[in-house]
């Protein structure tokens, strides 16, 4: 035998999916986890979507029905170990699921997870900017903003931490001479780096900041609308833990701007923010109308923590850089991050609240 059962019903399976011919393996895992499907009958196909993983849909048709069943293999990028803690990733899974957010694991791999496949889009630029939907995005972040823990009754936020993590696994020097190039015309070295966030930690330690449990990485590619329902559900929760509110969704914000064509002229305005965080914060207090200066202080407290969203996924991204195999400019990313931090950092870090008017 090759799998065991843990408590929770998750196959554990000794399976690897090499990135080469991978067939052979991807049947045997669908075998266990999905036993009656017909091997005749089962179709595969790479997702492209993600810069981290490879995503692996899995179907399997029935004789004489249209009907069809789904199964997604998420195969890790290489050296991800390094940033990710799997344990914790699999601990947050079953934790989202009984709050009914997060989507059915069924196994471990050795490389991977296999889950439920959620009908829907990712969703668009377009579609972000909609009412209608990013209505439903910041109900469904509030929600998981309220989950509770029993093993962490009063949790610390992660961010610093994360931060030195992935500070310290920056390569002093890219093996890839190309690469190496590109790195050293960003200018802006490892000390500049923890230089700036030294700042930032400073100049926000009087404000007092919600820890909450975060997705900490909702990118347009891990929100799943379904419009036959009218839902919204996230996936990928590889960096999920607790965080400063503020964050998760500042770093949300950010991602407007998309990953493979990057726009911050996408970033969305001060009406647009202040009405998503209307429908966030009535979720998340519970209550039916929220004050202009509640709602002013929390945006306010979001575009100050998009800077170390910048910062954060700049430094994720030479990690990527010497690591990875998916064909992506990481460095270039990082500099488009870099860039934008620059760009903002003095408009960011000077607001502050607007004074409720009086009538």
């Amino acid at each position: 035998m090759n799998s065991t059962i843990n408590n929770n019903d998750v196959l554990q399976l000794k399976i690897t999916i090499s990135d080469d011919d991978n067939t052979a393996s991807i049947l045997e895992t669908v075998s266990h986890v999905r036993p009656y499907w017909n091997t005749a009958k089962i179709k595969f196909k790479l997702l492209t979507d993600g810069i981290t993983n490879k995503l692996i849909l899995c179907s399997h048709s029935y004789d004489g029905k249209k009907s069809m069943e789904y199964l997604l293999i998420r195969i890790y990028g290489n050296k991800t170990d390094l940033l990710i803690d799997r344990t914790a990733e699999i601990r947050n899974i079953k934790l989202l699921q009984a709050y009914y957010l997060a989507p059915q694991l069924y196994a471990t791999l050795e490389n991977g997870l296999v889950y439920e496949y959620l009908p829907g889009r990712t969703v668009s630029p377009e579609d972000v900017i909609r009412p209608e939907i990013y209505s439903l995005i910041a109900v469904e972040m509030a929600k998981m903003h309220k989950v509770r823990s029993p093993d962490q009754p009063k949790p610390a936020a992660s961010l610093w931490a994360k931060f030195q993590q992935f500070v310290d696994l920056i390569p002093e020097e890219f093996e890839d001479i190309t690469k190496q190039k590109q790195y050293v015309e960003l200018n802006f070295s490892k000390c500049q780096l923890l230089q700036e966030i030294r700042q930032f930690k400073e100049a926000v330690n009087d404000i007092n900041m919600a820890v909450v449990f975060c997705h900490n990485d909702l990118l347009l590619g891990n929100i799943i609308y379904n419009e036959a329902r009218n839902k919204v559900s996230f996936i990928d929760f590889e960096y999920a833990c607790f965080n400063y509110q503020p964050f998760d969704i500042g770093n949300h914000f950010a991602e407007y701007a998309g990953v493979g064509n990057v726009d911050y002229s996408r970033y969305p305005k001060k009406s647009l923010q202040l009405d998503w965080l209307k429908y966030y914060l009535m979720e998340y207090k519970e209550i039916s109308k929220v004050s202009e200066y509640e709602i002013e202080e929390l945006y306010v407290q979001v575009n100050k923590f998009v800077l170390m969203s910048h910062l954060l996924w700049f430094s994720w991204a030479l990690i990527q850089a010497e690591h990875s195999y998916i064909d992506f400019d990481f460095i270039k990313y990082a500099g488009h991050r870099l860039e934008e931090y620059f760009k903002r950092k003095s408009e960011f870090l000077s607001m502050k609240p607007s004074l409720p008017s009086i009538t």
